[in-house]
């Protein structure tokens, strides 16, 4: 691996407005006309989520991603890869009990050099990619696995947490921030229920967020200080998060508003599937009127934070399988021409699979097969004409 070099990319520039942490992100009330439009400091990557390790079992594993998958996104023109890990999918218990504390630190070394060779793999192909924790020591906001503390309540769980970052930044340390992120945490939200799917969530309070990011930021940066660091929105990726601006850690928002389009029918969201008012793009749904208005007013503190010299990026979009193919497409098209007319890039969620670009099992389209693989050229092409 290369020793990396000091990269141009200065994030040192914040707001300095009064009230900030507290009120949330201002936007500029200088006319347009008048102010420095200014471009996302990071780059706009575009590209998919990669699940290899996203189950906490390895024996439940989605199929690896393979060099030939790679190798198709960046023929296509994609630069970005995240890989959403479990960190029990990395560690040494007994899978048939509940994991303990004094497991959590237990890195098995035969599985980490399975994340080695999908990193490695993928920079072969230029890739970017972003490491991120989707279930970390006391947090994750799918339920299915049962953790022995609360990230958010417990010294011990902030602790093995920052112990997993430190572990990752030191392994990749000679890699420059052109190669490699850190996603602190997927989603970050309080939960009423971590038993519970379906449990009431909640935004994290603005000082315990800051906290969480600056224990993990302190222990990532030790290994290498220009290492690139993202965190991911409030509230389950939704929200801006003013209390970091300050410091030098990019922002990732998500591409699923409105749920009853991205998540159309999808089980771990509604309790009742089968109730469901059918999704159409533009138009009403149930009691809302769906349309790019409510899209660029929901992106719009995202991209004022751009203007302030926060780097931006949505680490995750897409719609299952279940909803009609062309209110997706007819809606994604309006969510990618928002993102990136302000140089906001994307990954979807994901490659291969029930969101994905390939083999994806709707039943209303017709897949075009590529060596093997059910293909989704219709949104191939729409995301290749927003390269």
């Amino acid at each position: 691996m290369k020793t990396p070099k000091k990269d141009a990319w200065n994030r040192r520039v914040f707001m300095k407005t009064s009230g900030l942490a507290t009120a949330g992100l201002v936007l500029p009330s200088t006319p347009t006309s008048a102010l420095e439009v200014k471009k996302n400091p990071i780059p706009a990557w575009k590209g998919f989520n990669l699940l290899d390790f996203f189950s906490p079992d390895p024996n439940n594993a989605r199929p690896v991603t393979t060099e030939d998958f790679l190798r198709w996104i960046a023929d296509w023109g994609f630069d970005f890869v995240r890989i959403p890990m479990a960190y029990p999918s990395y560690v040494k218990f007994d899978r048939s009990k509940p994991i303990t504390t004094r497991r959590v630190r237990k890195i098995d070394r035969r599985a980490v050099e399975k994340v080695d060779q999908l990193v490695l793999l993928a920079q072969k192909y230029g890739l970017h990619v972003s490491l991120n924790l989707h279930r970390a020591p006391g947090f994750c906001v799918n339920a299915g696995f049962v953790e022995p503390y609360d990230l958010w309540k417990d010294e011990e769980a902030m602790d093995d947490f920052c112990y997993h970052w430190k572990f990752w930044a030191k392994r990749y340390r000679s890699m420059s921030r052109r190669e490699i992120s850190f996603d602190l945490l997927n989603e970050p939200c309080l939960r009423v229920d971590m038993n519970d799917q379906h449990s009431k969530r909640s935004a994290i309070p603005g000082p315990l967020y800051r906290k969480m990011v600056l224990s993990a930021a302190r222990e990532i940066q030790r290994a290498n200080p220009d290492h690139l660091i993202i965190a991911d929105g409030n509230n389950v990726g939704r929200d801006v998060i003013p209390e970091i601006i300050d410091l030098d850690v990019a922002q990732s928002c998500r591409g699923y508003n409105p749920g009853i389009i991205s998540h159309y029918k999808a089980p771990w969201v509604f309790k009742d599937t089968e109730n469901l008012p059918d999704p159409v793009w533009p138009g009403q749904v149930g009691d809302q009127y769906l349309s790019r208005a409510m899209l660029e007013e929901m992106y719009a503190p995202w991209i004022a934070l751009t203007q302030q010299g926060v780097g931006v990026h949505c680490g995750e979009c897409g719609c299952y399988n279940k909803t009609p193919h062309q209110v997706f497409l007819a809606w994604f098209e309006d969510v990618i021409d928002v993102l990136t007319s302000h140089d906001i890039g994307y990954a979807l969620w994901e490659f291969s699979g029930s969101f994905g670009l390939m083999n994806s099992d709707r039943k209303d389209i017709e897949y075009e097969d590529w060596y093997g693989q059910k293909l989704d050229r219709k949104l191939l092409d729409l995301l290749m004409k927003y390269h």
